[in-house]
C-alpha cells in the first residue's frame, strides 16, 4: 500500500512539473520572454525565490505539496524541466538527494546548496532524528527566519548573475522580504515570549524546529519520529510519554505533512493536548493562493505554538502574509 502511495504521488508530480514547463515555456506576464527558469524543490524555498525574483522568473517546484521530503524521489519526467532551467536552487544539507542526483545528470545549469552555503560546518546541528552518526546535519535551516533572510541573499546573487540588467529590481525585493522578515521575528518573539517559562519546550513529531526554537528561546526535548523515518518502537513510546508527564508539558505537536496514529496515544496517556498544526516544507492553501507564502506558514506555526503552550497569539491578528514582491513593470531601476 505505501508503494502505492509514493507511485500516485510521483505521478502527480511528473503532472505538475510537465504543467508547469509548458506554462513557463509559453511565458507572459510583466516579466517577458526573458524571464529566468528557476528550478527548486519544497514550497518554503519556492515563496522565497518567488519574492526575490517577482515577475521577473518562472519558478517551478519539484516537491508537491504535502509530501515528506526526506524521502521524495523526482519522477522521470523531472529531468526534462531540470534540463530547462536557468538555475537549480535545493535546500542541500542532504535533504533532497535524489533531486540532487538527477540534476547534475541533467542541467548545465548552476545548482545552489542553499543550506551548504550559508550554515559552516561547525554549526550544522544533529539531534534526535538526525544524529551525528548518520552523517546527515538537520536541514530545516529555513524554519528560522534569520536563515530564510540568508537564503534570499543567495537567491538574489545568484539571480543577479544571471540577469545583472535586473540586478536593482532583485535587489529591492530582497530588501522588502528582508523589511517583512525583520517585522514578523518582533512579532514572533513578542507572542511566544508570552508564553509562561515553563511551559517554553517544543516536543514534535518530525524534528523540523532546531534552528526555529532556540532563536525564540524554546528548548526542544525531543522528536516522535525516528531518525530513519519509520514509526517509534513502544518502549520509544513509553519514554516520551514519560518524558511529557516529568516536564508536565501542556501540547505536543504533529505536523500537516507526517500524519501519525501514534500521536493520539502518547498525547493521551501523556496528558496532553496533540496539535497537527505545524508546516515545515508545506505553504498553506494552494500554490497561487495569497496565504500560500512562506510568510503565512510561519505565522500559523508561531499562533498554532503560543496558544498550545499557554501563551498569547494576538499581535499576530491581522498581520499581511502576502507576497512582498514588486511587479517587474513598476520598478523604475
Amino acid at each position: 500500500m505505501l508503494r502505492l502511495v509514493r507511485r500516485l504521488a510521483q505521478l502527480g508530480a511528473c503532472v505538475a512539473v510537465l504543467c508547469a514547463l509548458a506554462t513557463a515555456a509559453c511565458g507572459g506576464g510583466d516579466g517577458g520572454d526573458d524571464r529566468l527558469l528557476v528550478v527548486t524543490t519544497v514550497s518554503p524555498i519556492r515563496s522565497i525565490i518567488e519574492n526575490v525574483g517577482g515577475d521577473h522568473v518562472d519558478v517551478i517546484g519539484l516537491v508537491p505539496e504535502g509530501t515528506n521530503s526526506h524521502t521524495f524521489e523526482p519522477a522521470p519526467s523531472a529531468a526534462r524541466v531540470l534540463a530547462e532551467a536557468d538555475l537549480v536552487v535545493i535546500n542541500g544539507l542532504n535533504l533532497e538527494l535524489p533531486t540532487l542526483e538527477l540534476a547534475r545528470a541533467n542541467t548545465e545549469a548552476e545548482i545552489v546548496l542553499l543550506g551548504d552555503t550559508v550554515i559552516p560546518v561547525d554549526q550544522y546541528v544533529f539531534d534526535f532524528s538526525f544524529p551525528e552518526t548518520g552523517g546527515n546535519p538537520n536541514p530545516h535551516a529555513w524554519t528560522d527566519p534569520h536563515f530564510a533572510v540568508a537564503y534570499a541573499e543567495v537567491v538574489r546573487d545568484s539571480l543577479v548573475k544571471r540577469d545583472p540588467e535586473a540586478a536593482g529590481y532583485y535587489s529591492m525585493n530582497l530588501d522588502a522580504f528582508r523589511t517583512r522578515i525583520s517585522a514578523l521575528d518582533r512579532l514572533f518573539a513578542e507572542a511566544l515570549g508570552t508564553i509562561p517559562p515553563a511551559n517554553r519546550k517544543l516536543l514534535t513529531y518530525h524534528d523540523s524546529f532546531p534552528y526555529f526554537g532556540p532563536r525564540y528561546g524554546l528548548e526542544i526535548i525531543g522528536a516522535i519520529e525516528p531518525s530513519d523515518f519509520s514509526e517509534p518502537a513502544p518502549q520509544e513510546v513509553a519514554a516520551l510519554i514519560a518524558q511529557i508527564r516529568e516536564v508536565n508539558l501542556p501540547a505536543i505537536f504533529g505536523s500537516e505533512v507526517f500524519p501519525s496514529p501514534v500521536l493520539d496515544r502518547i498525547a493521551e496517556e501523556a496528558g496532553a493536548v496533540q496539535v497537527s498544526a505545524l508546516r515545515d516544507d508545506d505553504l498553506p492553501g494552494e500554490p497561487g493562493d495569497p496565504t500560500n507564502t512562506y510568510f503565512a506558514m510561519m505565522v500559523e506555526n508561531v499562533r498554532a505554538i503560543a496558544q498550545s503552550l499557554g501563551g498569547d497569539s494576538d499581535v499576530l491578528d491581522g498581520v499581511d502574509v502576502s507576497n512582498t514582491w514588486i511587479p517587474f513593470a513598476r520598478f523604475d531601476g
